[in-house]
């Protein structure tokens, strides 16, 4: 059995952890095995799952730069306790700079970074992760990434090889039952219901989704905004909604463990980001039928669906709210997309194929 280290900050319920767990669960783990190196101390969403699947789960100390000195002695006294890792695979864009600089110190044969982005958070380490991702073709020997457009912006013209965000499509097929139990379960029977999934944090521009949800109000007065995730970004979000006196419109879920059925209960998903990879979020609305509205910082290579549509930032929010109205109408629930490149039953085949012929001239069994 191989065992892959894969690098992350957290298995929360998230794009890039969800992605990872959907290949976990469908790869063959009597000759696969995943583990997980993170950078938080917290319990993860996904930390059970992992466990039952027979996965460990290791804490490096986070990734701040006063912590470099303890993080490089964490590292190289990791890698001599655990010589079974010949495969570190990581997913934290630029950041995997510095565990992908200790596994090649270390002598770790293969060292995957995976780009799941085509930006960078404008943080205090902006300068920092700028710096290392000029540097990390230095220390990476294969590249990955979710589309063609985050594949060019972390390795700069370099090579990669391109790993779709792949989902199982059963788990999201319509289904007009499910659809009226969640809106009852949700008290929201009568409501026209504008979707989003994901983290709340600067990228996904929830303020625009405020925007678009007053100018929809006008028209539809029972339009409601649901939003699932949670992220640092939320109490400030909870506050402006009540400063915009929304609060009774947007309904916040936090973290949830049901959101192929919550796709179910939605009547749009928008999508309003600056930047993205490939969002896992939007392969799975597609997959529910949903009509889906995506800013053009969303790589078009999303796109599968007839019921599919990109806009500017830069047009007028009412711009915006007509085509969430013109989409919603022409929406056929029951028509169910097919698209093989998102399958992961297919896609955990071939990334099980790509880690055995990575190490078949290593003979490594673990």
């Amino acid at each position: 059995m191989i065992r892959i280290l894969h690098c992350v900050n957290n298995m929360h319920r998230a794009g890039l952890e969800t992605m990872i767990m959907n290949y976990y669960r469908n790869i063959d783990r009597t000759r696969i095995q995943f583990d997980f190196l993170t950078h938080r101390p917290d319990h993860s969403d996904y930390d059970d799952e992992i466990i039952s699947l027979g996965g460990k789960i290791y804490h490096a100390p986070r990734l701040y730069p006063h912590h470099y000195p303890a993080y490089f002695r964490y590292m190289k006294d990791f890698f001599q306790e655990h010589p079974e890792y010949k495969i570190l695979h990581s997913h934290i864009d630029s950041m995997s700079y510095l565990p992908l600089l200790t596994a090649k110190k270390a002598g770790v044969p293969v060292r995957i970074a995976h780009s799941h982005s085509t930006g960078i958070d404008r943080d205090l380490k902006y300068p920092l992760k700028q710096y290392f991702r000029h540097q990390l073709g230095r220390v990476t020997t294969h590249a990955f990434s979710c589309g063609k457009e985050a594949g060019e912006f972390l390795f700069r013209g370099k090579d990669f090889t391109v790993v779709p965000n792949a989902v199982d499509p059963i788990e999201f097929h319509f289904s007009a039952e499910m659809r009226q139990k969640k809106r009852e379960e949700l008290g929201l029977s009568d409501k026209f219901i504008i979707g989003h999934v994901g983290r709340m944090c600067y990228p996904k521009n929830h303020e625009f989704l405020f925007s678009l949800l007053s100018e929809l109000l006008n028209k539809r007065p029972e339009a409601v905004l649901l939003l699932v995730g949670t992220g640092e970004k939320e109490q400030e979000l909870k506050e402006k909604a009540d400063f915009l006196g929304l609060s009774s419109s947007v309904i916040f879920l936090g973290n949830r463990g049901d959101v192929n059925e919550l796709y179910q209960a939605m009547d749009i998903f928008v999508l309003p980001s600056f930047f993205e990879g490939i969002p896992v979020v939007g392969i799975e609305a597609q997959f529910a039928g949903l009509p889906c509205l995506f800013s053009e910082g969303v790589p078009e290579e999303v796109c599968f669906s007839k019921t599919c549509r990109f806009q500017s930032l830069d047009q007028p929010v009412s711009v915006w709210a007509d085509d969430v109205f013109s989409l919603a109408d022409s929406a056929n629930r029951n028509e169910i997309p097919e698209y093989s490149t998102y399958d992961v039953r297919a896609a955990a085949v071939n990334l099980q194929n790509y880690y055995e012929n990575l190490l078949k001239n290593e003979r490594v069994i673990c």
